[in-house]
């Protein structure tokens, strides 16, 4: 693990103090909303005692209870919508189409209320609408597919709205009450086609209807038979029309203050009356300012969770089913708590049955947000959590901030030194050697090793030529010695020797000329005069001569290049290949065949000689080119480990690189020398 996330997780332990405050927090959130929930329920409480005297208009529909799945409930509209078909224009809360009882979703209707209209919205799946041809006029149940809503009043007089079509568009209502039948003008109808069906909207006046309402869908097989292919029939036993009441809207509107929310329910759950809203804070309070969402969001995550917040909305079905609210409907209070992940808000909700006496007529639902719940301690809550996230935040980013160049420092380090040992010469000059503290020390330690390093190194390499130089006149002198000997008169016995001292010399002098081959190598470079040439037709004549030098070996040529100009001078790229061709031949056996390839790409050309045999160590691939450096073990003549060092020479001289590397069956060395040409 680096440095960096070592000092990370050394300043995740500052954490420990935001969780200390967020444990106070939510100490204190959960004390605060269990006293808002005590204060609730008492206060819902005395709300449901003063609807106890209401009896009349919460169990209207006492008598229904057997007929609640049949009940239809009519939304209060704020706009009245267009007679079009369309249902983008209603103002019911989302969901509120629901399906038909039976029907699996095929059928979705929802009715609506805006006096002095009742309306009527139907979307029916149906892949073969039969409409209304004109025959059986006045009897046409069983022949058309078609829309019924029937109404029975306190009287028990059943009336029939039957809405059909000869095409879609708009239609008129056929109005069946006391055995007559007619076209009733005042409902407005309208026919609308929909790829897997139909869609029905209706205008009807409030006062045609009854108190009780039942939706029937006839599907007919065919427009000549009186078969019926299904049939709906939530209007076969119509329940009671359940909608606002006004009396108790005027009375729950009475009650609400800014914050609350004040749900009236029948027994049957249904939504008698709705005030307030939920998003409002009491006056005198200071409201959340919108800016602090986020930390509302990160509140939301360490606070006690609760059910998710949309479970707090009116159903939009008109009836409420929660599970709190039934047990009210049971006669028993229930509290629960909500609470919304993406915005933090949350709800406290309390159900209180209302009792008339001993007779249970119905329940309320008293709801308040956090937005009064939390306010009156808000300011002291966020600045405590924010001082806290702040100052772990802080320390966190300069913690990570002091890791990072600190990091980047030993990195800095380590990369150059790194650098130093891979570049001609020593490098001695390393970063941070000024600075006063310990990585300045260790980089002041780096640049002495590699300063002496470098010296040793500079020796090595000028050594060569030293010792070339120092002997070469003590070599000459004895050799003109012993050429001044072999003229005198000697023994048999002294013959032999001076032959062997005169083999002795000759080698040393070859052993002078190859130490002092590199430097005069730098002196060729610099003072060659390079030229345009085709690298390929110099390597095609040279790999022919080795095969003549060395025919006890295979020399193949494989030229793969399509354009292989270089710029530089012919005489020291074939010395190059000289000191590649005469290591392969050294290190392969007689029959081996020995490949050199030459390839290009745009920018530059690379030759290649590779030969079979033993593979270079791994410690040896990147000191193989140094000066004096040689691989060869065994008796045999001693090589001083030059001719590498010099064919790498002239590679830098040309602007290219050498390298080697290990392959399937010996060893490769490779070439690389840029495509350039003349100024």
């Amino acid at each position: 693990m680096n440095l960096r996330k070592q000092l990370l997780l050394v300043s995740l332990l500052t954490l420990i103090l935001p969780w200390a405050g967020c444990q106070v927090l939510r100490d204190t959130e959960s004390a605060l909303r269990q006293g808002q929930q005590q204060f609730l329920s008492g206060t819902a409480q005395a709300i449901a005692d003063s609807f106890s005297q209401f009896p009349d208009e919460l169990l209207a529909g006492k008598d229904d209870l057997r007929f609640g799945q049949n009940q239809l409930y009519g939304h209060p509209l704020v706009t009245a919508p267009l007679i079009d078909g369309y249902f983008d224009d209603w103002t019911t809360p989302e969901g509120s189409a629901m399906p038909l009882r039976g029907t699996d979703g095929t059928i979705k209707y929802v009715v609506g209320i805006r006096r002095p209209h009742v309306y009527l919205h139907v979307d029916i799946r149906d892949t073969s609408v039969i409409f209304d041809r004109g025959q059986d006029a006045i009897f046409p149940s069983g022949h058309s597919d078609h829309v019924s809503l029937v109404s029975v009043d306190e009287s028990g007089e059943r009336t029939v709205f039957r809405f059909r079509a000869e095409a879609p568009g708009e239609i008129i209502a056929v109005r069946e009450t006391g055995g007559e039948v007619f076209d009733d003008t005042r409902i407005a109808a309208y026919w609308q086609d929909t790829p897997g069906g139909y869609r029905l909207e209706a205008r009807i006046p409030q006062s045609l209807l009854g108190s009780r309402l039942g939706l029937v869908i006839i599907n007919t097989d065919n427009a000549t038979t009186s078969g019926i292919r299904s049939a709906t029939f939530d209007g076969n036993l119509p329940g009671r029309f359940v909608t606002i009441s006004p009396v108790l809207q005027s009375v729950a509107a009475g009650y609400v203050q800014p914050g609350w929310r004040l749900i009236v329910t029948d027994m049957r759950g249904w939504r008698l009356a709705q005030a307030g809203s939920i998003s409002g804070v009491p006056d005198g309070i200071e409201n959340i300012p919108p800016s602090s969402g986020w930390l509302r969001l990160a509140y939301s995550l360490l606070l006690e969770p609760g059910a998710a917040s949309a479970l707090a909305e009116p159903d939009a079905s008109g009836r409420e089913q929660q599970d709190y609210v039934s047990e009210a409907l049971n006669g028993r209070p229930a509290t629960r708590w909500f609470r919304s992940p993406d915005t933090g808000r949350a709800v406290v909700s309390v159900a209180q049955p209302i009792f008339s006496g001993t007779v249970q007529t119905g329940a309320i639902i008293l709801q308040q947000g956090t937005d009064a719940i939390l306010s009156l301690t808000n300011q002291a809550m966020m600045r405590l959590i924010t001082l806290t996230l702040i100052a772990t935040i802080g320390v966190a980013l300069v913690l990570l901030g002091y890791a990072s160049w600190l990091s980047a420092r030993i990195r800095s380090l380590s990369n150059a030194a790194d650098r130093a040992l891979d570049e001609k010469h020593v490098l001695t000059s390393l970063p941070s050697a000024l600075a006063g503290d310990e990585i300045g020390d260790l980089s002041r330690s780096f640049s002495s090793v590699l300063q002496q390093l470098g010296d040793y190194n500079d020796y090595l390499q000028t050594l060569a030529s030293k010792l070339s130089h120092e002997l070469r006149t003590p070599l000459t002198i004895v050799k003109s010695s012993l050429e001044n000997l072999e003229h005198e008169s000697l023994s048999k016995e002294s013959a032999i020797y001076t032959a062997r001292a005169k083999e002795g010399v000759e080698r040393l002098r070859k052993i002078l000329s190859a130490m002092s081959e590199a430097s005069r190598t730098e002196e060729l470079i610099e003072n060659a005069e390079p030229e345009n040439f085709d690298l390929g037709k110099v390597l095609e004549s040279t790999v022919a001569a080795y095969a003549g030098a060395w025919p006890e070996r295979q020399f193949v040529f494989d030229n793969r290049a399509a354009d292989a100009i270089v710029f530089g001078s012919p005489e020291l790229i074939i010395q190059m290949l000289d000191k590649l061709a005469d290591n392969a031949v050294d290190f392969s056996s007689a029959g081996d065949e020995i490949r050199v390839s030459l390839d290009s790409d745009p920018d530059s050309v690379e030759l290649s000689i590779s030969n079979p045999g033993p593979p270079l160590p791994d410690n040896m691939r990147t000191q193989l080119f140094h000066s004096m450096v040689s691989v060869r073990q065994g008796g045999g003549e001693r090589h001083l480990g030059l001719g590498l060092y010099v064919a790498r020479l002239i590679a830098e001289g040309h602007n290219g690189s050498i390298w080697a590397e290990n392959v399937s069956d010996g060893v490769m060395f490779t070439v690389t020398l840029p495509k350039q040409t003349a100024d």
